[in-house]
This record gives C-alpha cells, structure tokens and sequence, in this order.
C-alpha cells in the first residue's frame, strides 16, 4: 500500500466514527470523499500533501459540537479556529504515522488552518474545492433553511474566497439565479 494510500484510508478510518449520517454513510467520511472527488476534478495533478488535506477538511468534526460555543459571530468564529486547529493536528498525526516529513506535515497544517489563501496556489485549490463542495452537495439544503438575505451573504462569502478561475468555472457549471451569479462575476 502506498504512503497516500495509507494516510487516506487512516483518514477515512477516524471518519468512519461520525454518529451523523448522511446517505447511510458517516456524514464526516461522506464529506471526505466528496472532497477528494472535487480535487481530483478540478485540480487533476493536485500532489498528495493537497490530497490529504483535502480529505482531512473536516477530520472528526462532530468531536467539537457547534452547540459547545456561544451563540453569535464570535462563537462561530472561536468554534471555526478551534475545528481547524483540530484538523491540522489530527491530520498532522496521520501523516507522522505514515511517514511525511515534518515539511509536509507543516504544508497540511497551514492548508487545514486556511493560512495563504490568496496567496499560496495549493491553500487557494483547497479553498476552491471547499467552495465547489459546498455549492454542490450542501448548497441547496442550506439555502432551503434560510432567508433570501442569508443565502446571498453566504454566497457572497464564498464567491469572495474563491480564485478567479474557481469563480469562472461556479459560473459554467452551475445554474444559479441572476442575483447569486453576480456574487461571482467580480
């Protein structure tokens, strides 16, 4: 078995013990796939620091429960930084265990904790394929709970985190009302 091999099948191991599910599959090891799907899509010859990463996005996620910080922005924002804290250890962790040098261990930490977008070419791919991510499979459920107002503030925000090309590809693959399309004619 390969190293990255080895490190995704650790990864989708520690997902296998999400209590949600999603399509009868554990929400966190359902999201992992989807996420290494979309890169593999997107950014085809992505090297496996951006593969592990990329599957480790939400490594455990349900150990550090929303409804365990304050209500509000920096409730959210506090929960945000610790989970992607978390991740970065956790997935830092697997990598020791399967042989990654410290460098690599270091280059999945800053891509987990979202250090670079914008200016680090793999930390704004990963950043992309969250977003493709999100637009394709959780999108629609979330925009079905919310008001009109919330969803084009997300969808602004996600616009805003993505590169150009990642928004010229939202704008070709997707169908999205006139007023959503705008956030990413920008």
């Amino acid at each position: 078995m390969t190293q990255i091999s080895q490190a995704l099948e650790a990864i989708d191991a520690a997902n296998a013990a999400d209590p949600n599910q999603e399509d009868g599959t554990p929400a966190a090891q359902l999201y992992g796939q989807r996420m290494s799907s979309e890169l593999e899509r997107l950014f085809p010859n992505a090297g496996d620091v951006l593969k592990i990463a990329a599957r480790g996005q939400h490594i455990e996620r349900w150990i550090l429960a929303r409804s365990t910080y304050p209500e509000g922005r920096a409730g959210y924002h506090a929960w945000r930084r610790d989970l992607a804290k978390h991740h970065a250890e956790r997935v830092g962790a697997i990598m020791q265990d399967t042989g990654y040098s410290d460098d690599e261990i270091a280059q999945a930490g800053q891509m987990l904790r979202k250090e670079g977008i914008k200016r680090n070419e793999d930390i704004q791919a990963l950043e992309d394929v969250i977003c493709f991510v999100f637009l394709k499979w959780y999108f629609a459920p979330f925009a079905a709970k919310h008001s009109d107002e919330k969803v084009l503030g997300i969808v602004q925000k996600t616009a805003r985190k993505m590169s150009d090309d990642g928004r010229a590809r939202v704008l070709n693959e997707f169908d999205l009302p006139d007023e959503l399309a705008a956030a990413f004619k920008n």
